[in-house]
């Protein structure tokens, strides 16, 4: 995507504004300063956890494509389990998914996972549907806020008539080893803790002195010039943007939600403005009116709520399901992953599931360690046993 640019990879530790440098750790090596005219901050968000004990050992996260496909595979992998196992206590602590967020992460990674297990279940002998336990725990009273409530009620009744247990205006408690004690009282044995409960901004903001909002997101204009700036800019999850569209329509306190819909456009306003700024041209503000939002809940079951003018067109099942699939698939980068991603999809339509666990991606090298490390040598030969001499009485 970056042919033209000169792409470092490692961490920027400081920026010295006075100087203008910023100091980079490389993968290797020791640490450089690099010198700048311009800045962009977009260091995107972490996940937004609590100090919950057991969480940091036992969760598993859902902000990026590795934890995606490190969660799919260690999905596949508890059926393994318990399918070669016939220890009760085994089976339902490996059968037995908890997911912690009922927004857009939480919904829809809770509903593609049960279409999944669902669906690979057909290939065990042991283990089927009504094995396994799905639950859903929100904070909050209703699950798809992003929707509307009518569409997030819809998306709890459809849940619920999968088989998921959704509990809400609850939280979790503790996790340790496993053992999952919700505020409710409920308490459960699990393998599988999914936390998808929000996110929050890149903590190393906090370490390049911008000015930052009550809740860690750089404070930017709508121009999105840094406040107090002018070579200075920041889009995306990790900038506080001004909501220009809600504080017209009488909000004032109206900033832009941290997700891809706001991202995706900011950028292009950035990316003009960085240019305009270097030509000595006025900035433009971003603005922008709110299209809709939509959720996958499995194989051809979804919600989407449209805007199209002062109209919001609300869909649900398998029409919604392609909407959410072809704003994702137009809003993939480049025409190579675009072609790729609309390929796979469209063979998706005539074959059969991959429900191959590759669960040994995450450590390729363990057969081979144990194949080439040396033997261990021989054990000594039993020392024979001392002769001793009897006392004469």
């Amino acid at each position: 995507m970056l042919p033209k640019a000169e792409v470092l990879t490692g961490r920027v530790t400081t920026i010295d504004q006075d100087r203008k440098v910023a100091t980079i750790a490389p993968l290797v090596g020791d640490a450089y300063e690099l010198p700048f005219d311009y800045l962009v901050i977009a260091l995107g968000a972490v996940s937004r956890t609590f100090p919950i004990p057991g969480l940091a050992e036992q969760g598993i996260g859902m902000k990026g494509v590795e934890e995606a496909i490190g969660l799919r595979n260690h999905v596949l992998e508890q059926l393994d389990k318990a399918d070669s196992t016939t220890d009760e206590e085994i089976r339902r602590k490996a059968l037995t998914f908890v997911f912690i967020g009922g927004g857009f992460a939480g919904a829809e990674t809770i509903g593609e996972v049960e279409d999944m297990a669902r669906d690979a279940a057909k290939y065990y002998k042991t283990v089927s549907r009504e094995d396994m336990r799905f639950v859903l725990v929100d904070a909050a009273d209703k699950i798809l806020p992003e929707v509307g409530p009518k569409l997030g009620a819809y998306g709890k009744e459809h849940l619920e008539s999968r088989g998921v247990e959704v509990y809400l205006s609850t939280s979790m408690d503790s996790c340790v080893d496993g053992h999952v004690v919700l505020k409710n009282g409920l308490e459960v044995d699990s393998n599988t803790i999914v936390w998808t409960a929000g996110v929050k901004p890149n903590p190393a903001l906090a370490r390049f002195g911008l000015p930052l909002g009550p809740r860690g997101h750089v404070d930017a204009q709508p121009t999105l010039q840094v406040t107090g700036t002018d070579y200075i800019w920041a889009a995306g999850d990790n900038a506080q943007v001004p909501d220009l569209v809600g504080r017209k329509a009488g909000n004032e306190n109206a900033w832009c939600p941290p997700n891809a819909q706001h991202a995706l456009r900011q950028a292009k306003v950035l990316g003009d403005n960085v240019v305009s700024g270097m030509r000595g041209f006025p900035q433009k503000e971003y603005s922008h009116a709110n299209k809709g939002a939509v959720a996958g809940l499995g194989l051809h079951k979804g919600v989407a709520m449209i805007v199209v003018g002062k109209m919001k067109i609300k869909l649900k099942g398998r029409l919604a399901w392609y909407m959410h699939r072809a704003y994702h698939g137009m809003a993939m980068p480049t025409f190579n992953r675009k072609i790729r991603v609309f390929a796979d999809w469209t063979l998706a339509m005539f074959l059969k599931r991959e429900v191959v666990s590759l669960g040994a991606i995450e450590s390729p090298r363990e057969e081979f360690y144990e194949a080439a490390k040396p033997a261990p040598a021989p054990a000594a030969a039993a020392a024979e046993p001392k002769k001793t001499e009897a006392k004469a009485s």
